[in-house]
C-alpha cells in the first residue's frame, strides 16, 4: 500500500489536500490503495533531525508531499531574511535526507514563484529558476526554496531518487493564516476588512499603491494538482502550478473583490508610503497545460467569495 506523508498538513494547502482526498473516498469508497497522513508542527519539529526521523519511523511513508516551511508576508520577510533562510534550509535538508534514508519512493516538495530572478523576462518558466538573484525583499526564503531544486537533482544524480518539486503561484483559501503580522495579502485583507466592518470604519487602507500584479490559485485547485503530480508527474525538473497568465490581477483588484465578497460599503484608500515589493512575477503554465490538458481552475471571484465566507463562519477557529 502507498503511504503518503504530508508535512505541513495542518496548513492552507495540507488541509485542502485532505479535503480532496476525503471527497475521493466519498465518491469511491473502494479507493483505499493509499493511506494519507497529515502532520503539523505539533507532530514534529522538522528543523530537528531526530524528530524528523522519529516521524518517519512512526509512519514509514512510501511517498511524501513536503509543504512544511517557515512562511510569512512581505513585511515579515523583509525583517527576518536570515531566519527564513536558516529555518527553511534545516527543514528541507532534514525532510529530504530522511526520505532518502527511509527509501521513500517519491517526494513532491512545494516551492514558490518568489524563487525566480527579480530581473527577468516574462512570463517566467521552469528553466529560469537559477538565472539570477531573487527579489531582495525575501531573498532568505527564496534561496532556501531554490535549494530544494539543487537537493532534488543531487539525490537523483547520486542516489537515483525521484524527488521533485512544484512551483505554485500565490495560494489562498480556507485554513489560511489570517494574522495581522505575518500573513499574505489576501488573508490579511480579508481579516482587516472584516475588522473594519465590525468597527464601522468608513475607510479601508491598503498598504502600497495597489499596482503590483499577481496570479492567485485557490487552495483546493492547487490540492488537486498536487495529488495529480504525486501520481502522474515523474521528472526531477520543477513544474509550475499556476493559473493562466491572463488571470493575473492587481492588488487593487484583489481589494475590490474582497470588498464585494464582504459587502463592505466604505472607501478603499492606498497608502503609497508603504513598500510594494516585486511589481510582477508572471508565470507560464504552458508545461502544466501540456501535461494536464483538461484541468479547470476555480474563477478568482468565486474563490474569494468562498474564502471570505469560510473566514466569517470560522473566525473563532482560524489562525489569527
Amino acid at each position: 500500500m502507498k503511504v503518503v506523508l504530508v508535512t505541513g498538513g495542518s496548513g492552507l494547502v495540507g488541509q485542502a489536500i485532505k479535503k480532496v482526498i476525503e471527497k475521493e473516498r466519498q465518491d469511491d469508497p473502494h479507493a483505499d490503495s493509499e493511506s494519507w497522513i497529515f502532520c503539523g508542527s505539533k507532530d514534529a519539529d522538522l528543523r530537528d533531525k531526530a524528530q524528523t526521523k522519529a516521524l518517519f519511523d512512526k509512519h514509514k511513508p512510501t511517498h511524501v508531499i513536503h509543504l512544511a516551511a517557515m512562511v510569512g508576508g512581505l513585511f515579515h520577510n523583509m525583517a527576518h531574511n536570515l531566519d527564513f533562510f536558516r529555518e527553511n534550509m534545516a527543514i528541507n535538508d532534514n525532510v529530504l535526507q530522511t526520505s532518502y534514508e527511509y527509501n521513500v519512493k517519491k517526494v513532491v516538495s512545494c516551492l514558490s514563484t518568489c524563487i525566480f530572478p527579480d530581473k527577468t523576462t516574462y512570463p517566467i518558466d521552469e528553466t529560469m529558476v537559477h538565472n539570477g538573484p531573487p527579489h531582495i525583499s525575501n531573498f532568505g526564503y527564496s534561496y532556501a526554496k531554490r535549494m530544494i531544486d539543487v537537493l532534488n537533482r543531487g539525490y537523483k544524480e547520486q542516489h537515483g531518487c525521484m524527488f521533485t518539486s512544484v512551483v505554485p503561484c500565490n495560494v489562498f483559501g480556507p485554513h489560511d493564516n489570517f494574522s495581522l503580522t505575518d500573513s499574505h495579502v489576501i488573508p490579511a485583507l480579508i481579516r482587516r476588512m472584516h475588522d473594519a466592518m465590525i468597527n464601522g470604519e468608513e475607510k479601508f487602507i491598503v498598504l502600497g499603491s495597489g499596482r503590483p500584479l499577481r496570479q492567485f490559485i485557490f487552495s483546493e485547485d492547487l490540492a488537486r494538482l498536487f495529488v495529480w503530480a504525486l501520481r502522474h508527474y515523474h521528472s526531477v525538473d520543477p513544474l509550475i502550478l499556476s493559473v493562466d497568465e491572463e488571470e493575473e490581477v492587481s492588488i487593487a483588484e484583489v481589494a475590490e473583490a474582497i470588498k464585494q465578497a464582504h459587502g463592505y460599503e466604505g472607501e478603499i484608500v492606498f497608502d503609497t508610503s508603504k513598500a510594494d515589493g516585486q511589481h510582477k512575477k508572471t508565470a507560464s503554465n504552458r508545461k502544466l497545460r501540456a501535461l494536464n490538458k483538461h484541468f479547470q481552475f476555480t474563477p478568482f471571484h468565486t474563490a474569494v467569495h468562498f474564502t471570505v465566507d469560510w473566514f466569517k463562519h470560522n473566525r473563532e477557529h482560524a489562525r489569527l
